[in-house]
């Protein structure tokens, strides 16, 4: 079969873009490997299809799958890559659309700068919903938030605050981001057995009350440039514990995004919201 795609990109996140509005897509995960292949395929993290909606007051529905073929729960970066396609494609020419992932609805701005804000939803910090299981392990309070001390395969530990952005991040603080061990301790952190469904291992600089920067440890992934849930878990997590104010700069290496969070004045079911960019890259045909 040819199959016609787009290729996006946010921040340094890239996706394979797929129209499934008109007829069914069902693609093996073969094929979806294929696709996220960046020898024999395309390449990207992300394979996103948008499906059309028939609940009422939803315009899309959409699917995210990780290059390896596994069907995810959530990714920002590809949620703001999904309204500039649908604006650029006229398959809506509202400027705000809501749209149904597996396991969220959400709302979708795109904005006259040409960057696209999101309503990621609120965080959860219920341990059944991420899941968590802290069996064995210590919970030290600061702020209004826990970390957790997490022993490693290798001998060492780590402080993590955990919580749900629609998928599970564990964010760990350190002095300097640039210099973590993060493809050591990324794997480590993603395959504990604290987290029987693996998590989102971030790694978050403080710079100051307004500005971070932050690696992420991608599951199935591993480190991407840019993850959109996990700079919005890692801001959550660093205004529970009292080091952010409510609006961040977030800086990765794929680019810079805003996040902002009013849980601590409105309580903790506030929407974190995410601005950021959201571009095309090229378009092409492959067949599968």
């Amino acid at each position: 079969m040819k199959l016609r795609f787009t290729k996006m990109q946010g921040a340094g996140n890239d996706f394979v873009v797929i129209d499934a509005t008109r007829e069914p897509l069902g693609l093996s995960p073969e094929q979806i490997r294929h696709l996220g292949d960046r020898r024999f395929g395309v390449g990207c993290d992300q394979i996103l299809v948008i499906e059309s909606s028939n609940e009422p007051g939803v315009d899309f529905r959409y699917r995210i799958f990780n290059n390896t073929g596994d069907e995810v729960e959530h990714c920002g970066n590809g949620a703001r890559c999904f309204v500039r396609y649908v604006s650029e494609k006229g398959l809506s020419d509202k400027r705000s659309v809501k749209v149904r992932t597996v396991n969220r609805l959400l709302e979708l701005h795109l904005r006259d700068d040409g960057r696209v804000s999101v309503d990621m939803g609120p965080p959860a910090f219920d341990h059944p919903s991420l899941p968590f299981d802290p069996a064995g392990l210590v919970a030290r309070k600061e702020g209004q938030g826990e970390l957790w001390s997490l022993p490693l395969a290798d001998g060492d530990a780590c402080e993590v605050a955990v919580l749900s952005m629609g998928n599970p991040h564990a964010v760990q603080r350190v002095a300097d981001v640039d210099h973590a061990p993060v493809s050591q301790r990324g794997p480590q952190v993603e395959g504990h057995a604290a987290f029987p469904r693996r998590v989102n291992a971030g790694f978050l600089q403080v710079i100051d009350r307004g500005h971070v920067k932050l690696r992420v440890y991608e599951r199935d992934a591993g480190e991407t440039l840019t993850c959109g849930t996990g700079a919005c878990a890692a801001v959550v997590a660093g205004i529970r514990l009292g080091w952010l104010d409510e609006a961040v700069e977030v800086q990765t290496r794929g680019g810079q995004l805003r996040i902002e969070w009013a849980g601590l004045s409105q309580g903790p079911q506030a929407p974190v919201w995410m601005t950021g960019p959201a571009e095309t890259v090229f378009e092409g045909e492959i067949s599968l």
